[in-house]
């Protein structure tokens, strides 16, 4: 049964429009600008060794300390290792690394080992890339195509192997892990069959099985999800239901909901017995605390802000002749600009929206995250990032991209900005700190260029932060003294 703007409303006058929903992150910003600087004042500024942490009294871990090996900036007592690195080190059967590394997401793996599924984002051709993902025999959907995934084992005492387990893909960007344990790999990328050299069409999610290996032959698209510029997803245990992003623009992209069909019981191997239109993939339609439409989420200026949502059918999710987000009529749904990374948590999906430029009828931001409750169909503005006046400055964050909740408390944020680079915090109560900051320069000393953060996820201990740095593509492992934050 839909929410209906009545419902929504009286809703709201009762409990007040503003109020962020429960859940650990709770409101995490007060003003456009709270979550645009660092929170290190109370470092001690004394020195940058082990004291400027021991008596860092804010949240977070005190300053960051340059690498002297020009890789990664971390706070003091915090260390990194390189799992893999495009070029440099090798899959079992030979190749090197895959490069653009991005969306990952960590499983338990056989006899204490972590199973990490990579992501990487290689688009078009694969004569254009010096390490696409190798074409392994019966792991290919379109051998035209550069894309895919690896699987990286991480053992007991350090030492790593990795494998195919997905090629013949496109622009895999992000995804999401999926409560029993396999990975959706997405598409960012809807090119048909004869365009840019693809021999097959391109825009689906690919579900890539960490352990075992034989599950992932003969690669099967989920065109159930619907074939458009796929960003992540992220599964609904409880209910069945899937939340997709896209990232798109021209028109701005969609959050979507796939309802699987009456019956379907989720689990290993599942969705390959699906049918290419099984099931029903809506798209939003938000209203304020008034019922007024909201034609994008640009439009929300503080965090609290609480939009009920209902859901339109999507015409024809194939996209056979016209793109699935050009489908609806202006004022028909709810788009955003640059959605990008999802995490399921406290009952329902975190969504960033990267930035708003003059591509968004709204406020121009630097980055939301926003907390679809599905139990209440509402969507509550948790992190409102204003624009960034300097980007090239280290301190300031914008451009958020793929999002963890954090087992010690609130959420960390990869940033795909202008500029300087970071891993950063966000706590319950809104203050922020980083984590880490890219200190790897593949420009050039006059025009310095740091690559993204991207696939940012614990180990399942909750002992190692994984992230990547996407150029040249870094798979790395961060420990340390991690703690609980405090709510500030």
């Amino acid at each position: 049964m839909s929410l209906t703007r009545r419902d929504f409303a009286r809703k709201s006058a009762a409990t007040g429009a503003g109020v962020a929903l429960a859940g650990s992150v709770g409101a995490l910003a007060s003003a456009p600008n709270a979550l645009a600087s660092t929170d290190t004042e109370t470092a001690d500024t004394g020195g940058e060794g082990q004291g400027a942490a021991a008596h860092h009294g804010g949240v977070g871990y005190g300053p960051l300390l340059p690498d002297p090996d020009g890789i990664l900036a971390l706070p003091a007592g915090f260390d990194y290792r390189i799992i893999t690195h495009s070029g440099k080190t090798k899959l079992e059967s030979g190749e090197f690394t895959p490069s653009n590394h991005d969306g990952t997401a960590a499983f338990d793996g056989p006899r204490g080992t972590t199973l990490l599924v990579n992501n990487h984002e290689l688009k078009g051709p694969r004569a254009n890339w010096t390490y696409p993902v190798p074409l392994t025999e019966g792991l290919v959907y379109d051998p035209a195509a550069s894309g895919g995934c690896t699987v990286v084992e991480v053992r007991p005492g350090g030492r790593v192997a990795e494998w195919v387990g997905i090629a013949g893909t496109s622009t895999n960007c992000a995804g999401g892990s999926t409560p029993w344990g396999t990975w959706l790999t997405c598409e960012e990328n809807s090119d048909r069959a004869g365009v840019n050299g693809m021999t097959k069409d391109h825009g689906y999610v690919f579900e890539v099985d960490p352990v075992d290996r034989r599950a992932n032959r003969d690669p099967k698209p989920l065109k159930f999800f619907g074939r458009y510029d796929h960003e992540a997803v992220v599964i609904d245990s409880r209910r069945g239901h899937a939340y997709l992003t896209e990232d798109a623009s021209s028109p701005n992209g969609l959050f979507f909901r796939w309802t699987p069909p009456r019956g379907f019981e989720h689990g290993r191997g599942r969705f390959r017995t699906l049918a290419d239109d099984a099931g029903v993939l809506q798209a939003p339609r938000c209203f304020d605390s008034g019922g007024q439409f909201v034609d994008d989420l640009s439009r929300a200026t503080k965090t609290g802000t609480v939009y009920g949502v209902d859901w339109v059918d999507v015409p024809d999710r194939d996209a056979r002749s016209v793109a699935v987000r050009k489908q609806f009529a202006a004022g028909e749904i709810t788009r955003a600009r640059k959605l990008e990374g999802m995490w399921w948590g406290d009952g329902g999906a975190y969504i960033v929206s990267s930035y708003a430029r003059t591509e968004s009828p709204g406020t121009p931001h630097d980055g939301q995250v926003w907390f679809y409750d599905p139990k209440r169909r509402t969507l509550t503005l948790k992190v409102l990032l204003g624009v960034n006046p300097d980007p090239s400055a280290d301190g300031a964050f914008d451009g958020p991209d793929n999002i963890t909740v954090s087992p010690y408390g609130g959420i960390i944020l990869a940033e795909d900005g202008e500029g300087v680079s970071h891993l950063f915090g966000a706590t319950d109560s809104g203050r922020t700190y980083p984590i880490a900051r890219n200190d790897l320069n593949v420009g050039t000393e006059d025009e310095p260029d740091y690559s993204e953060f991207c696939g940012v996820t614990f180990s399942p201990d909750g002992k190692t932060l994984y992230a990547n740095i996407q150029k040249p593509g870094i798979l790395l492992a961060i420990t340390g003294p991690w703690k609980r934050q405090k709510r500030g």
